[in-house]
């Protein structure tokens, strides 16, 4: 019985219920009991009636309104109350149970787009991830989008959309692909990145892309079909043989990158008011207030023409995206102690 109520549609529920409330005031009208059937009192009355709360202020008086009340009105509206009940108990499991495999659809936008499953090393990065999202003001959803048969690795911390197929526009839309700000790609296969990063510039242009390759070849070729993806090749062995020559730069570089503990590296963006810095002013006056360390800039925000370390009398202005390092995120900047 109640799997039939759980499986009822709503429109089947509302029908029920506008026949028993008919029903209900006809026999009431009948029964003479005009204390009951007045538009207010009623709807006031049956609910409480049917949801068993029953406060006793408004009741049948006469003896045929306290037979059709015990014989037709309270127990239909009980049956009906737990329609309702195992309906929304059905949606709300079904609604779990999409969020956890993965296959309700997403409506969200300017979210964080993590596609592909690497186990261990995706788990690193989505808790890296939602450390480095802690410090921002307005924190952005983030989207795990898979083909693996898993269920959502981290559920309540991350979204998680299941897929076919990394180029189907009908799944990829359920991940909200074309509204996303950030689409962050790392796959086993340095073919599905690549192949997955094609697609993605194609339905969201203006995203900022990241993918990793174990294969530094296919960046190149990547690249050419899509200048604006920053692509993240691995620096394993040019770690380990920095190592050999400066011993402590591997533990140096983990450091820089991991919001864990200690120093790590953060970037800004130079606001639309800021005036025009020189190199040498950033770096004295974000030592001395804020104690960080300025390290390099990208002109415009474009990544691919930054410069590290700078000349002192080199100029930063509005749109350059900075990069320091520090203990934690700069916030509240004020840029005119930086300029002084």
């Amino acid at each position: 019985m109640l799997r039939h109520f759980s499986e009822s549609r709503w429109y089947t529920i509302v029908l029920i219920t506008l026949i028993y409330a008919l029903m209900s005031w006809s026999l009431l009208s009948a029964a003479g009991e005009q204390a009951l059937i007045s538009q207010v009192e009623f709807v006031y009355w049956l609910a409480v009636t049917a949801s068993t709360v029953g406060y006793g202020d408004l009741s049948p008086v006469t003896t045929a309104g306290k037979v059709i009340v015990a014989l037709f009105v309270i127990p239909v509206g009980l049956s009906i109350f737990a329609m309702v009940i195992g309906r929304i108990a059905a949606w709300v499991s079904d609604q779990w149970k999409k969020g956890l495999t993965g296959m309700k659809t997403l409506h969200i936008n300017n979210h964080i787009l993590v596609i592909g499953w690497n186990e261990k090393k995706t788990m690193l990065l989505l808790d890296l991830l939602l450390k480095e999202r802690a410090d921002l003001a307005v924190k952005p959803d983030i989207v795990l989008c898979v083909k693996a048969d898993i269920n959502n690795p981290l559920p309540g911390q991350i979204e998680f959309i299941h897929v076919e197929s990394f180029n189907n526009d009908n799944d990829m839309d359920r991940a909200c692909v074309a509204d996303a700000g950030v689409i962050l790609i790392d796959n086993p296969s340095d073919d599905v990145t690549l192949t997955t990063a094609l697609y993605c510039t194609k339905r969201n242009p203006d995203a900022h892309q990241v993918a990793y390759f174990s294969d530094d070849s296919l960046v190149s070729l990547l690249q050419t079909h899509c200048p604006n993806v920053e692509c993240t090749p691995s620096v394993a062995v040019e770690m380990l043989a920095k190592s050999v020559f400066d011993p402590g730069s591997s533990m140096l570089h983990h450091d820089l990158i991991s919001v864990d503990a200690g120093q790590a590296q953060f970037s800004v963006a130079l606001p639309e008011d800021c005036d025009t810095l020189t190199v040498g002013q950033l770096f004295i006056n974000m030592k001395k207030h804020y104690d960080a360390i300025f390290i390099g800039f990208a002109p415009g925000g474009v990544y691919k023409n930054m410069v590290v370390n700078p000349d002192s009398a080199v100029t930063v202005s509005a749109n350059d995206t900075i990069f320091y390092i520090a203990s934690a995120r700069m916030t509240d900047i004020d840029w005119q102690k930086l300029g002084s």
